[in-house]
């Protein structure tokens, strides 16, 4: 009798453990999952159409110069570029004597003394220096923002999630509180020194706003410099600060398809001069 059951055992004890975890499931009370503030007001970037969007999109340099003047004017007095050179940008238009006169615009500080004053003597940028920081080291620029560190922003456009629009939707996102926050999240507060931006993680950002005006920053070209435009104008000249070659990765990646498609169309019609007529 043993040995007509002792088949059975080995199926029937999974089929009890099967129905014990079945019942375990069904009758553990679940939850409601309740999101967080940030879960429940952060915002997606804006839908904002770049003209190097798509596999045949290129960079507008006119769009890049305008971008960079912002990032001169407006974003420099925080965040460095230390990836970024001077001469780097005769790739978006400035001829060799631009360059020279805009790296003049920034100083840069030697090893060395001055002699008079013991403080770090510093001379005029070539094209060949990076775009330096503002700021000595990381405890002034923290000491200056809030314990917050300014961000380098040579690779922002490609390290933030959202890329360009993100930034665009960032610095344009400025606003208070909304009433529909404060209702269902009581205890939400922006602590002093923090600014709301639902485009943020948290909702709270130690960086102030950066564009806080149309015509903040006098277009060389005549565009109006609307604080929309100003914010897609600098996202754009950071994406190209972290993609500086994106037009040279997408015509290759189109001739490389126009190449597969030849290749492949020929070994097609091989195929079909080889095996006409053949029977199998």
């Amino acid at each position: 009798m043993l040995r007509f059951f002792a088949p059975l055992i080995a199926p029937l004890v999974g089929l009890a453990f099967v129905c014990a975890l079945l019942w375990a499931v069904l009758t553990t009370p679940h939850t409601p999952v309740v999101p967080s503030a940030a879960e429940a007001f952060h915002r997606a970037p804006r839908a904002i159409h770049y003209s190097f969007d798509g596999p045949f999109g290129r960079y507008d340099n006119q769009q890049l110069q305008r971008g960079f003047q912002v990032y001169k004017e407006v974003c420099s007095a925080c965040h460095s570029m230390r990836l970024v050179a001077f001469r780097d940008l005769g790739g978006i238009g400035f001829s060799k004597p631009e360059v020279k006169a805009l790296a003049k615009g920034w100083a840069i500080e030697t090893p060395s003394l001055n002699p008079d004053t013991g403080e770090p003597a510093t001379r005029k940028s070539l094209p060949s220096d990076t775009i330096p920081s503002p700021y000595p080291n990381e405890i002034a620029a923290r000491a200056a923002n809030n314990n917050a560190l300014p961000p380098d922003m040579s690779l922002l456009a490609k390290a933030r999630e959202g890329g360009p629009a993100y930034i665009a939707s960032l610095v344009t996102g400025y606003r208070d509180v909304p009433p529909a926050l404060k209702t269902a999240f009581p205890d939400f507060t922006t602590p002093p020194g923090l600014h709301f931006n639902p485009y943020f993680a948290n909702l709270n950002i130690a960086m102030p706003p950066p564009l806080v005006a149309d015509d903040q920053v006098a277009y060389a070209d005549g565009t109006k410099a609307t604080r929309e435009q100003m914010a897609e104008d600098v996202s754009a000249f950071l994406m190209w600060a972290a993609e500086p070659k994106m037009e040279d990765r997408k015509r290759t990646g189109v001739a490389v398809v126009a190449y597969l498609i030849l290749a492949t169309l020929l070994a097609f019609g091989a195929y079909r001069n080889i095996w006409h007529g053949k029977t199998h």
